[in-house]
């Protein structure tokens, strides 16, 4: 069996290849390998159990209440709420494990189940390892070990849950939203609810789209994957900014007053200064990924912040945050954390704090944003090549090195292997979007030639 875990969590499309079945083995397996670790020792153990709006989620979510409590977890359901909520809640309510339901910024057809550790932490490779074997053992055969009368366990609506993570995130706002007006573009997914909730409450007059979930519509040509909808009313309201989720509002992307793109990179930049001011920029770092924009990397280094980058994936760049005490890091996509106030992506609190910026300069966000200039960047994936010889041919070498001599100090180059197909990704980053799209195809034809 191929490995289950991606690099969040397990997801595919529900009730074919995520099923019910599926899911309840993972939750009665993940609470007996935490038992085996010792999280469970010495009291009785609880789990926070939420949900996108998907449809599947009603099911699916049956299945894992019912994993759990089958195995002698008590099960916390806080309903329909973003994944950031989900850990935080599991740690605020010193619970043992974290379950969400949510394929993210996923077409509506798919799912996922995400585990959080005590704390709201996502789990330990080596624990997500252990489930996926102990969830096979028992798929083949071998019976579990079940309790019986008062050791099963109880399960209730946990609906304080909402005003507990609204709460928090509204005590995370640094300054009021007074005078602002924000367009909301929720997805039709998880913090349909909380987010108006808490940039009402912040003082901002806010616009909603994609605030109406039923279960179907959730990621359909919206949120932060489809901003079209979200520019245009930005323009039509006369709205300061505009702020976009996906699915489980983990990521944020935003629009200025003029309807231009404020990505995740941009958004990082004006946080990372923002928070230097506050002194809550721990060591004047940043954490990023390798796929950040160069521009992104100048800004900073114009700035005097230090930039620490990280392979591709938002849980690489948390991994660094934590070893080394870092309050800020993020991917280009919009995945922000904020080490302070949330232990994975939060992209209700990122929306939040952008604006509150924006208020308490009293500048618009594309000055703001200003601060970087986001260079060409071209992507070409080359197809049907030997991904594992990337980092060993010369002859590839030799041509990256030719490219890297063209583009200077003001362009890059990172050939990426795909993790998951047989293609190798060439991007090209230049000041000059002719030059990026020139180097690029010689670099797509270079790795032809040496890996096909």
């Amino acid at each position: 069996m191929g490995r289950l875990f991606g690099t969040d969590g397990v997801r595919g499309v529900a009730n074919a290849d995520l099923t019910a079945e599926l899911t309840l083995g993972l939750s009665v397996a993940a609470a007996h390998v935490l038992a085996e670790a010792g999280t469970f020792e010495g009291h009785r153990p609880t789990a926070v159990v939420g949900r996108d709006p998907r449809a599947s989620g009603e099911f699916l979510e049956a299945a894992v209440v019912a994993g759990l409590a089958s195995a002698g977890v008590d099960v916390l359901r806080v309903g329909v709420l973003p994944t950031p909520a989900v850990a935080y809640l599991t740690g605020a309510l010193g619970a043992d494990l974290g379950v969400m339901l949510s394929a993210s910024h996923n077409a509506m057809p798919d799912n996922g189940v995400k585990f959080f550790a005590r704390g709201g932490h996502k789990l330990a490779d080596e624990l997500e390892d252990r489930i996926e074997s102990v969830y096979e053992e028992h798929r083949t055969g071998a019976p579990w070990d079940r309790p019986t009368g008062s050791g099963v366990g109880r399960v209730r609506s946990y609906e304080e849950g909402f005003e507990k993570y609204a709460a928090h995130l509204f005590a995370a706002v640094p300054n009021r939203l007074d005078g602002l007006k924000v367009v909301l573009d929720e997805a039709h997914g998880a913090a349909a609810r909380v987010s108006p909730e808490v940039f009402t409450r912040a003082g901002a007059e806010i616009v909603t789209i994609g605030a109406e979930p039923d279960g179907l519509n959730i990621n359909d040509g919206c949120g932060s994957t489809h901003l079209g909808l979200l520019k245009a009313a930005v323009i039509e309201h006369g709205a300061d900014l505009g702020i976009a989720h996906d699915g489980d509002a983990d990521r944020c992307l935003a629009v200025d007053h003029t309807g231009a793109e404020v990505d995740g990179d941009q958004i990082l930049a004006v946080l990372a200064l923002a928070m230097r001011e506050r002194s809550e920029l721990r060591s004047d770092t940043v954490v990023a990924t390798v796929m950040s924009n160069l521009g992104f990397k100048l800004a900073m280094e114009r700035e005097g912040v230090s930039l620490v980058q990280t392979g591709v994936g938002d849980r690489y760049v948390l991994e660094e945050m934590k070893s080394h005490d870092y309050a800020l890091g993020g991917e280009q996509s919009g995945h922000v954390i904020i080490l302070d106030h949330a232990t994975t992506g939060d992209g209700t609190l990122t929306g939040l704090l952008l604006a509150a910026r924006v208020a308490q300069t009293g500048r618009t966000l594309r000055d703001l944003a200003s601060v970087m200039e986001r260079l060409p960047q071209v992507l070409i994936n080359v197809p049907d090549v030997d991904r594992s010889r990337v980092s060993t041919s010369a002859e590839l070498a030799a041509a990256v090195a030719e490219a890297e001599r063209e583009l200077g100090a003001t362009g890059r180059v990172l050939l990426r292997p795909s993790g998951t197909e047989p293609l190798v990704r060439v991007m090209v980053e230049a000041a000059d979007i002719d030059q990026a799209r020139s180097v690029a195809g010689r670099l797509a034809d270079a790795v032809k030639s040496a890996l096909g």
